[in-house]
């Protein structure tokens, strides 16, 4: 047992050992620049035991071979596992990995993380100017028509100028040997100069040859310049003696740019420039329009970034000492492959000023020694991934450039293009515009003041207008707005507008100011109309008031009749009630009587007679069991005598009698009496003599008559 765990521990210690050192010889390749060596050992090592090392290492070797995609995989690893101690630089090359895949928004949100995390405050300020004057490029559109030439290969080709009546360019081997070496940095065949007829790079079967076999050497060749009288080049190689490379202390063979010079038609007299140096690389030479400045990139001591622009004076072909050109160009990352135009422009190529992706091309205005702030020189000549080798004809607008885009046929690509629109970068701008007018008649307003105010009102414009009534305002995107107007007898008016970020675009802000005469008319004419319809109204609600006075007339009446009508049936109910009970109480013709014994009186007498009582008695019996009962007492006498006298003898004998009911506690409302005298006579007598006695006695009567019951 024992023997077997020091066996199990001797294997874990050679497995440990083995693992340290394949991690020890890919850090070797990694520190060398032999990426696609360091990215087959790293990747092996981070599936068994990634670290932080191993993963950045890694992620860094696929993002200097260009597979971009592959390392935006372990950048994003990297920041996720190891964010607390991890190096700014990281943050900005996954953006550039981010921008390659055209994650912009994403992109920007690292670069402003990795801005934010610089020492200088102001970085990140000057981040949001550069994303803000990128956006201002990129609304130029199409500023380039571009084509991807026929001489490319699925190897690289760059760095293309135009050299007598061919094209002088960089490229691959043109018939590489199995055992030739490679680059070990991405594993790629060495570069050389290659040229073809100008006439013959578009051709179907182009044919290309090296552009001279005196200067192919077993290193890199490329990025060739020609002085214009043909007969002088610079060009960039490795550091090498007598067509030997020759490395530096750390193994390292730094690129140089080289002279040479045309003698009998061979390119003779290689020299390698006196400011080169083992130490660091010196390339991409290119001449000023006069000849009289080389500039060149490098990464030589007091550089900037990764690589610096640099500029050399060159005297009768002395060189003086080279200078950086400064934080203006030059950034903490790439600038390389510069390029000075006829009109006095550099062109160079930068990962480090804000742009779409990798390296861009970039101009700076010279103006002696002072260079401009450059501006990204826009789309679709700047890509997401590597745009660079740029060279322009100021004249014709045409020229050449280099690049690994999407869509091209190897990993570099040789395009020709012709600028077509020029480089106007301008804020994101927006028109308020309008036409001041009188809201009655439609017609324009000349001299209203029309105010421009922002959102915190202040004043931003005033513009008085003319006949026509027009006013209009440029104005940046993205803000709100107030216009204002007024005019001298006229009402004020105002407007809010919000802009969004379309460019150019015109806002109407007309406004339609009212004459404080019209207002008044129309106050004038609202008040007469107000007063014709309170008349109207006035009118309307008297004849509602009549209608509904007659409506309730008529329920009224409708009300009454159905009342009587009503009443008539209950009295004729109650009478027909009252005719079954009562004996006393008959029907005579159309009326209700109570019939009761004669009631006599003493001659021309009225008072009450003692037997006539008891007949009463009956009268107030009925009375007291009926309470609703109102009767009436008619008294009649006959015609014999003087017809006044029989008239108030009547009446003096019906009241007597309403007396002795009353005392009897009948209520006086019930009762009352009316006395006819000889004027309803039963039997009617031509005279006294006419009537018999019995006939006279008949006339004279009382009766009660019930009235209500």
């Amino acid at each position: 047992m024992k023997k077997l765990l020091v066996i199990i521990f001797v294997f874990s210690i050679q497995f440990i050992s083995a693992q340290d050192q394949e991690s020890a010889r890919a850090k070797r390749f990694f520190d060398k620049t032999y990426y696609s060596e360091s990215i087959i050992l790293y990747q092996k090592l981070a599936d068994e035991k990634p670290s932080q090392e191993i993963i950045a290492n890694l992620a860094d070797s696929y993002f200097y071979t260009n597979d971009l995609v592959k390392a935006q995989r372990y950048y994003r690893l990297l920041i996720k596992n190891y964010s607390n101690n991890l190096d700014r630089e990281y943050y900005f090359r996954y953006a550039q990995t981010l921008k390659a895949t055209g994650s912009y928004d994403d992109a920007n949100a690292v670069l402003k993380e990795y801005y934010s995390k610089s020492t200088d405050s102001a970085d990140i300020k000057n981040f949001e100017k550069d994303l803000k004057t990128l956006e201002n490029v990129t609304a130029i559109g199409k500023r380039f028509d571009i084509k991807n030439l026929a001489i490319n290969t699925p190897n690289s080709e760059f760095g293309a100028v135009e050299y007598k009546e061919n094209l002088v360019f960089t490229g691959v081997d043109l018939k590489p040997g199995l055992f030739d070496k490679k680059f070990k940095w991405d594993n790629a065949a060495y570069l050389n100069l290659v040229t073809i007829p100008l006439n013959k790079i578009n051709a179907e079967k182009p044919i290309v040859r090296y552009f001279a076999q005196e200067l192919k050497t077993g290193m890199h060749e490329s990025n060739a310049i020609f002085t214009k009288d043909g007969k002088t080049m610079y060009f960039t190689r490795n550091n090498s003696k007598n067509g030997k490379k020759k490395k530096n202390d750390k193994k390292i063979s730094n690129l140089q740019i080289f002279k040479a010079e045309l003698v009998n038609g061979k390119w003779r007299n290689i020299t390698s420039l006196p400011f080169n140096s083992p130490n660091y690389s010196v390339e991409h030479p290119a001449l000023s329009p006069d000849e009289k400045v080389l500039y060149f990139a490098s990464d030589m001591p007091g550089s900037v970034g990764s690589f610096d622009i640099y500029s050399v004076n060159v005297n009768k072909g002395a060189f003086d000492t080279p200078k950086n050109l400064g934080p203006e160009i030059n950034t903490a990352k790439r600038e390389q492959f510069p390029f000075a135009s006829a009109d006095n422009k550099l062109y160079f190529s930068s990962d480090g000023h804000l742009g779409y992706g990798s390296l861009d091309v970039f101009v700076s205005e010279i103006n002696g020694n002072v260079y401009s702030k450059p501006v990204n020189i826009g789309l679709p000549l700047n890509s997401n991934l590597d745009d660079f080798a740029f060279n322009i004809d100021s004249d014709t607008k045409e020229g050449f450039f280099a690049s690994n885009r999407e869509g091209g046929k190897g990993s570099d690509d040789i395009y020709q293009f012709k600028e077509i629109k020029d480089l106007i970068v301008e804020d994101c701008k927006q028109f308020i515009a309008g036409i001041i007018t009188d809201v009655d008649t439609k017609l324009a307003l000349e001299n209203a003041t029309v105010i421009l105010q922002d959102s915190e009102n202040k004043t931003l414009n005033t513009i008085t207008t003319l006949a026509d009534g027009k006013f209009s305002f440029t104005v940046p995107c993205e803000a709100s707005y107030k216009i204002s107007a007024f005019k001298e007898k006229y009402t004020n008016e105002s407007r809010t507008l919000t802009l969004d970020k379309t460019r150019d675009k015109i806002n109407d802000g007309s406004l339609a100011l009212k004459s404080v005469e019209a207002i008044k008319q129309e106050e004038k004419e609202q008040a007469e109309k107000r007063r014709k319809q309170e008349i109207i109204i006035e009118e309307e609600n008297k004849k509602k008031e009549i209608l509904a006075a007659l409506e309730l007339k008529e329920k009224e009446k409708k009300d009454k009749e159905a009342a009587i009508v009503a009443a008539e049936v209950k009295k004729n109910e109650k009478v027909k009630e009252i005719l079954a009970k009562e004996k006393d109480v008959v029907k005579d013709k159309d009326r209700l009587i109570i019939k009761t014994d004669p009631i006599y009186f003493d001659y021309n007498m009225w008072y009450i007679r003692k037997e006539s009582k008891v007949v009463l008695g009956r009268v107030v019996e009925l009375m007291k069991k009926y309470p609703g009962m109102v009767i009436e007492i008619g008294s009649h006498t006959d015609s014999r005598g003087n017809a006044k006298f029989n008239e108030n003898l009547s009446q003096k004998r019906a009241s007597s009698t309403r007396d002795f009911i009353i005392q009897s506690g009948i209520d006086p409302k019930r009762v009352t009496a009316k006395g006819y005298g000889e004027s309803v006579p039963i039997v009617k007598c031509k005279t006294d003599d006419a009537c018999s006695e019995e006939e006279h006695e008949l006339n004279r009567r009382s009766e009660f008559v019930i009235k209500n019951l």
